[in-house]
């Protein structure tokens, strides 16, 4: 099926099943790219529900194209940073990475972000991701009864992502100066992470600055934590043998050269 059809075409399955947001999808010009914004729009937007298998096929298909398109890289081909064969630095799209799991900085709710089109790594992992992803998201809070703490981590899997699995976390929001609280649930993410990825035997884990965007934790401090808890939890064997810092910003990327040494410089995607 040609792209443009596709995509009309996962529209108006969605908007069958989510008959509210009819009228935000007229008058939408006509265009490919303008088509594309909104079938992302309502997959942000759609709540947990079941997907029908025509659906899915469908979305699944357009995702795992749009990714060859886009390139993967793979995490086993990133070069380790100076004085540490286990970690690396990658800058890029962390939805472009195969690595076996990558880090989702998630909110309490575990659902992902609901706000269409938003440039959080909440809702980019799910957008790549698909629809499915936030449905195993409800299966496991409806089995947990109350929002997911700071600090802890849920395993699902990686669905169109490069990626086999998705680790998702809870960082702390930052109101005001950082208190020890804070410090603490975040280096308690990066712990829990680490824990639960070597309990299910993966092999490499890549980590997205955890609350440093929409939570405010400040970016050096928060690389800081990042470094020093990863160091700790490696010095101890387990199955992870890869730890990848991914960045996306030039700010980002000179702090963590600095802390992890001035011979690191970070791989890049094409």
């Amino acid at each position: 099926m040609e792209r443009q059809t596709q995509i009309q075409t996962l529209i108006r399955l969605l908007l069958e099943d989510l008959p509210a947001y009819r009228q935000q999808a007229q008058g939408v010009p006509r265009d490919a790219a303008s088509q594309r914004r909104l079938l992302r729009a309502l997959i942000n937007l759609g709540p947990p529900m079941p997907l029908r298998g025509e659906f899915l096929a469908m979305q699944d298909e357009l995702l795992s194209s749009e990714r060859e398109e886009r390139g993967v890289t793979d995490a086993a081909s990133l070069p380790a940073v100076s004085g540490s064969a286990q970690i690396a630095l990658w800058r890029g799209d962390i939805t472009r990475l195969r690595a076996e799991a990558v880090v989702n900085a998630a909110n309490s709710a575990l659902l992902g972000c609901f706000h269409p089109c938003h440039g959080c790594i909440d809702n980019a992992i799910h957008s790549a991701a698909g629809l499915q992803l936030r449905e195993e998201c409800r299966r496991i809070m409806e089995v947990q009864g109350h929002p997911e703490p700071n600090g802890r981590a849920k395993l699902t899997g990686g669905y169109n992502l490069p990626a086999r699995y998705v680790l998702h976390t809870v960082g702390p929001v930052v109101r005001g100066s950082v208190s020890c609280r804070d410090r603490e649930d975040l280096a308690a993410c990066y712990r829990s992470c680490l824990a639960l990825a070597a309990a299910h035997d993966l092999g490499s884990v890549a980590f997205c600055c955890i609350s440093t965007g929409e939570f405010r934790f400040p970016h050096r401090e928060a690389a800081e934590i990042a470094v020093k808890t990863v160091r700790s939890f490696l010095r101890t064997p387990s199955s992870i043998h890869k730890v990848i810092f991914n960045v996306f910003t030039d700010t980002d990327e000179q702090i963590y050269r600095e802390l992890l040494g001035p011979d690191t410089a970070a791989a890049t995607a094409p």
